[in-house]
This record gives C-alpha cells, structure tokens and sequence, in this order.
C-alpha cells in the first residue's frame, strides 16, 4: 500500500530556477535582436531605395550602378555618363583617410638632379638656396668633362683656372649648402602625374616632384679600324689623363674644335711632337687659340685630311693610315693619338615620350622644363646654340628656380589651375 505524503505543502523543497522565468529572459533576448534585425534592414532598404531610385539631374532617367565597393558606391547615367557616388562612411572620416594617403605617397625629396657636372651642381646650389629638398645623383667624379680640362679660360671670374679646380669650387660651393650627393648610377627614370620615380643601379628607388637630368656627353669615336681594340694602348680621349704616359715620344691629335688645340697645345709640351689632322679647311677654334697654335714649332698641321685606320703592335699603336683631300692615303708613324671630335649627348635615361631633335639632343622651353610637367633637361644634353661650361651653370640656375615652383605648386595642389591660366 502507497504511503500518502503528510509533508505540508509549504515546506516542499522548490527549484532554483523557475521554468516561466527562463521562458520570459529566453523571449526578451529573442525579441531584442528580432528588433535590431528589423531597424538594420529598413535602413538598408531605404538606402537601397535612395540608390535605386536616384535619377539623373539633367536627363531625368534612372542611373545605374556603376561600380560598388566598400567605400563607396558610384552610379552613372547611362546617357549624359554622369556620375552620382554614395560614400559609406563619414566625410570627416573619409577626408582623414585622404590626408593619411597622400602622406604615404609623398616623395621622399622635393627634386633630384641627375649628373654633377658644372650644370647639375649650379642646380643642387640654386635649389638648395630656395629650401628644396634634394638630392644629386652622380655615378663618377663631380665635375663631368668639365673637370678633365687643363685649362679654363672664359669662365667670368677667372683667366686661367685648370678645370679640376673649378669644378672643386663647384662642388665645395654645392656642398656648403647642404646638398646631398649620392654617388650611385641612375638607371632609369619613370615620370608620374604626382611625382617621379628615379631607379638606381643598387636597387633603391627615389620618388621627386621634379627631375633635373644633367648627364653630359660621351665622347665620340672615329668608327675606324683598331680604335676600339687599342683603347688603352695608345687611344685616348683624355690628353690630360693619358699625355704623361707619352712623354718624348710623336702623337696625333684629331679634331678642330677648342678641345682638340688646346690638347694639342697641352701634349706639344710633354711629346716629341704633335701632328693635328682635322677634316675640313679651317678650325671651329677660337681665333686666341689657333693665333697660340701656330706659335708651337712642335705642331705639325693636316688640313682636308682624316684618319681611315689606326695600327697597332704587341706594344699598342704604331702608327696611323691618313687620306688627303685628294683621296691619297700615307701611313704616320705616332705611338698616340688623342680623338677630339665632339661628343653625343647622353640620353639613355632621357624617359619615352619626351620630344627630342635627330642629333639626340632634348627640345626644352625657356625654363629647362621638357614636354612632359616636372621633367627638366640642362647642359649638354639639352638642345641650345652652344655648349660652354658658363651657359651650362646657367641651365642648371634657371632649371633649380623653375623646378623649384612647380614643387611649390605640387605640394600645395595649384599646379592644374596654374596650368590652365597659362
């Protein structure tokens, strides 16, 4: 027989946790993000309502979505092309981003001069006096040809200055000012909209507002035979470096520029004697020069007359095949010979799309500045009427001011507007 349980109703053990509580904390939670569900979805769907149903101003038609991604959303009229963007976010937000952006992507110098010769360097000196940031890229010894010269006698300020001294004073002067001097090979340059970006052979890349390309000459050749193969053997493009390994002993120098009689000066000096062979009938050399040649009695002069082969030993050059005006070949006996015929202006960096003449010089405006914005060609390699050191140190001021400005105007955002006045 069961036992009734006699215990009284109150003194019953009751549960810790209600099951009707439970159900009431489980509907609440429920109903909460039931709600927050809802309030999500209308504003999207009225911002899906504003977008869909965003019409074009002028042409009255419904825009369609154009692109969308997470900041924002863009549509387009599919008649007059005009566009509508949505942004996602705050404006003060989005202004933030943009500034944190743009600091990301400043160029690390304001300008970079490419080449230290006397044009490269009067840049690095004018930009640094208008507090440009910059640096001046040079592979070899500052200076350029200009320090390889004996002599300089028609730089104003200076009768007679040999050309390794002025180009220190260049430098020292450039160096007084705080430039930076990278002595590195620049590779090659890619032009931007922003700024620029010059590659260097180490691998490292410099990004500029403006770029100042001064890379000089090289000289050029003869194009005859052994003139390569006995560079070094007795060919030379340097009196000044070479002429001591010739001391008393006959060479032969080509060309009728400056360059060519004052070497041929410089060697009669240290050589048995000289033979200069020029192809035309009269020298492009200054009068005070050719008045001093003619005062050498080691000099021996070959008008009308070019060099068709050069020959050599075990020992390097022997001597030299010439032809006359009148087409006779003879054979001279040199155990030099220093080539002086001009040089090619240096534009392997010189970047596609900027317009240059048939010779391979670049065509600049009044300030140095080529046809693409921001890009400026100074010294030798820019197309002018001559080619002198003063007119070069000249190039690199006007270059430097310009150059500076245009900075000016990238980093305040005017150079558009600037643009379109002018």
């Amino acid at each position: 027989m069961r036992k009734r349980d006699t215990t009284p109703q109150d003194n019953r053990q009751q549960p810790l946790f209600s099951w009707t509580v439970f159900q009431l904390i489980f509907f609440q939670i429920a109903l909460q993000n039931y709600c927050v569900y809802i309030i999500s979805e209308m504003n999207s769907l009225a911002k899906s309502d504003i977008i869909a149903c965003r019409r074009c101003d002028d042409c009255g038609i419904r825009a369609d979505v154009k692109s969308d991604n997470e900041e924002v959303c863009i549509l387009q009229c599919s008649i007059c092309r005009k566009e509508y963007p949505f942004y996602k976010s705050p404006r003060e937000e989005r202004i933030m981003r943009a500034r944190i952006e743009k600091e990301k992507a400043r160029p690390e110098y304001d300008i970079v001069i490419i080449g230290g010769g006397p044009a490269g360097l009067s840049a690095g000196i004018y930009a640094m006096r208008a507090a440009m940031k910059t640096v001046l890229v040079e592979k070899g010894t500052p200076g350029g040809q200009m320090a390889i010269n004996k002599g300089v006698e028609n730089y104003p300020g200076f009768i007679d200055i040999n050309g390794f001294d002025l180009s220190d004073k260049f430098f020292q002067h450039a160096k007084a000012y705080g430039l930076e001097i990278l002595q590195e090979e620049a590779i090659a340059i890619e032009p931007g909209i922003a700024h620029h970006e010059i590659r260097l052979a180490n691998g490292r890349t410099l990004r500029s507002y403006a770029v100042i390309l001064s890379p000089g000459g090289v000289s050029r050749t003869l194009g005859v035979p052994g003139e390569i193969e006995n560079l070094g053997r007795g060919v030379s493009y340097c009196a000044t470096c070479d002429g001591f390994f010739f001391s008393g002993k006959p060479v032969a120098v080509v060309g009728g520029g400056d360059t060519a009689l004052e070497e041929a000066i410089y060697l009669s000096k240290i050589s048995s004697e000289v033979h200069l062979i020029h192809r035309r009938g009269e020298f492009r050399a200054g009068r005070i020069l050719q008045q001093r040649l003619a005062m050498e009695p080691k000099i021996r002069v070959n008008m009308n007359t070019v060099v068709t082969n050069i020959l050599s030993n075990g020992s390097g050059v022997h001597s030299i095949v010439m032809r006359d005006g009148k087409g006779e070949e003879s054979e001279l006996h040199v155990e030099g010979i220093f080539i002086f015929v001009g040089f090619t202006p240096n534009g392997q960096l010189v970047p596609a799309g900027i317009a240059m003449d048939p010779q391979g010089y670049v065509l600049t405006d009044e300030k140095c500045e080529s046809n693409i914005p921001g890009i400026f060609v100074v010294g030798d390699l820019r197309k002018k009427y001559a080619n002198q050191i003063v007119i070069a140190a000249s190039d690199g001021c006007i270059a430097a001011l310009a150059a500076a400005r245009t900075v000016e105007l990238r980093q305040s955002g005017l150079e558009a507007k600037e643009s379109a006045q002018n």
